[in-house]
């Protein structure tokens, strides 16, 4: 289908024909399955990241253009909203039940929320970024590159 735009390969999905979809040849596959292991969307065999959090700019495997992915501060929140919740109910636990001084949970909290928060971060950016291949959300196109 065509949306009407310039850009005609875009709009098709890098097809030759229209009415051909990129996804015809690659079977569906779990957004959640690949996002966990930080592969591609469409392939689930390439790398998603060049670097820690940085995403590659296409798949090593299949060629799917992964530039215009973008999933925003959709993974810091989700992080956030668990990482909080259990660092807090545990700092609170462990006050009412120790009552430790301040030093005591610096030194427990402040590295457990770093360490928590940068662990979960990759994955869930993965995560949404294949979500948001699966559902052709947002405003990226995901296209296969030349």
């Amino acid at each position: 289908m065509l949306c009407g735009c310039s850009c005609l390969s875009a709009c098709t999905g890098g097809a030759a024909d229209p009415g051909v979809s990129v996804t015809a040849s690659y079977p569906p596959l779990s957004a959640f399955s690949t996002g966990l292991r930080c592969r591609c969307p469409r392939c689930g065999v390439g790398k998603l990241f060049d670097g820690y959090l940085t995403i590659a700019a296409t798949c090593g495997h299949c060629g799917l253009d992964l530039a215009a992915s973008d999933s925003g501060d959709g993974p810091a929140i989700f992080v956030i909203f668990i990482v909080g919740p259990i660092v807090t109910g545990l700092a609170l636990w462990t006050e009412v039940r120790f009552t430790p001084p301040i030093w005591v949970h610096m030194v427990l909290w402040l590295p457990m929320v770093l360490g928590g928060s940068i662990w979960l971060l990759r994955p869930f950016k993965a995560v949404l970024v294949a979500l948001q291949y699966k559902h052709q959300a947002g405003d990226s196109r995901f296209t296969e590159s030349k």
